[in-house]
């Protein structure tokens, strides 16, 4: 799913203008995989999927593959929707420089749910 970002988000001109301050790169870990997302200026440039040997990324988001998966549904359950209620019960982390994660917070959580699209187009 993570390798569909540059398609999912790129295509959506409001998204990329919320994050047109973003240029970072940034690790999501989906069980045992993990996955390096490259922004400019709001547009994720590539997704790489590791095992890398020494990744270099300013804040990471980390989770289960199976809780990848409910966050992922076209309507998750309640607890399962927000990247903040899933750290709460532990399930997800969240670490590194967090300067820049909390300045593009909706951009941030709005960029890791749009696979949910993919669960509504088939």
């Amino acid at each position: 799913m993570i390798e569909k970002l540059p398609e999912l988000v790129n295509n959506d001109a409001a998204l990329v203008r919320r994050g047109r301050w973003l240029n970072d790169v940034f690790m999501v870990e989906v069980g045992p995989v993990q996955y390096l997302v490259h922004v400019q200026a709001g547009r994720i440039e590539r997704v790489e999927t590791g095992p890398f040997v020494m990744p270099s990324w300013t804040f990471a988001v980390r989770g289960p593959e199976a809780m990848w998966h409910r966050f992922w549904r076209a309507i998750p359950a309640p607890g399962d929707n927000d990247l903040f209620a899933l750290r709460k019960t532990g399930e997800m982390s969240v670490e590194g420089n967090l300067q820049p994660f909390m300045a593009n917070l909706i951009y941030i959580k709005q960029v890791l749910a749009s696979p949910r699209q993919l669960e509504t187009t088939g």
